[in-house]
């Protein structure tokens, strides 16, 4: 199996690739951009694909969902979240940088640090963390802001550590193939949908909403993004709690067949995650739901 991702090598996407469990005998294959990731999967060059989707100060990484809700089907099968820090690198101290690099992601999660530290600095974007590195190992920029390995990776010295404005800070990453049958559900799953509703249709996210609502579905996000047919026109991008192969998901998702304009199945797949998936309410279990349906079949059967 080869794996493309989010490179070049020495970046947060490439340690997070480490730990995903079905990349340990795979090749691994450092592309540009999330763009040339996953272009590279839905044209077969690869097996599959590996990038940033979420951060935990940030939100959404745009690109990768823009490019899940807009271009030829993907599934996600996968998901690893790696706790991320950032240090300030560079040959030279910090009161002499009047330059420093990152990517924007990144950028943004150390604005107090670099308000306060080096406030007269001029920013400059990178394509990636460990791009940022050795452009500054160049000479191109003064620092980069870069996780530890990326500055040992090309010999930079780090003059300040742990630079990033939230210590809990994390970034989740996931792994994306071609169509295929979801993994087995482990009972702590995620379902990533695409819903395209009526957007002149008053109510019609409500409804959408009450699909998972009265099935005792969690939705852990929701997130609109234009669909690029004009303004105000939208699609939604959703993590529900639970796989494809529970009742509760599938009757969801039935319901939602019925009154949205389109549904993209995203993929079901483990959470990386060590918190206990919250039970639904009562009545609302698979057990209760295959209690009601054996209790139809029964009146069905009677003619009660």
């Amino acid at each position: 199996m080869e794996f493309a991702y989010l490179g070049p090598r020495g970046t947060f996407t490439e340690a997070a690739l480490r730990r995903l469990p079905a990349a340990k005998t795979a090749t691994a294959a450092p592309m540009s951009s999330i763009f040339e990731v996953l272009d590279a999967v839905r044209r077969g060059e690869v097996d599959a694909g590996f990038v940033p989707i979420e951060n935990s100060q940030e939100g959404t990484v745009t690109i990768t969902v823009d490019e899940l809700v807009g271009g030829d089907p993907l599934v996600i099968v996968g998901e690893v979240v790696l706790p991320v820090t950032f240090v300030l690198a560079s040959e030279k101290p910090v009161a002499e940088i009047t330059t420093v690099a990152s990517m924007p992601v990144a950028l943004a999660q150390v604005r107090k640090y670099l308000r306060r530290e080096l406030p007269n600095a001029v920013v400059h974007q990178a394509l990636s963390t460990a791009q940022a590195a050795q452009r500054a190992a160049d000479g191109e920029f003064d620092a980069a802001v870069c996780p530890p390995f990326a500055a040992e990776a090309v010999g930079l010295p780090v003059q300040a550590f742990d630079i990033g404005d939230n210590p809990n800070a994390a970034t989740r990453f996931v792994h994306v193939v071609r169509p295929t049958a979801p993994p087995e559900p482990t009972g702590n799953d995620i379902t990533s949908l695409v819903v395209y509703i009526d957007y002149d249709r008053v109510g019609a996210l409500l409804g959408v909403l009450t699909e998972f609502a009265i099935r005792g579905i969690n939705l852990t996000r929701i997130e609109s993004r234009p669909t690029g047919e004009g303004l105000g026109r939208y699609a939604f991008f959703l993590d529900c709690t639970g796989h494809l192969a529970d009742a509760r998901m599938g009757e969801a998702l039935m319901g939602l067949r019925r009154i949205c304009d389109d549904v993209r199945y995203l993929g079901s797949y483990p959470r990386d995650h060590s918190d206990a998936p919250v039970p639904p309410p009562a009545g609302l279990s698979d057990a209760d739901f295959a209690d009601a349906a054996a209790w139809l079949d029964r009146l069905r059967g009677t003619g009660a």
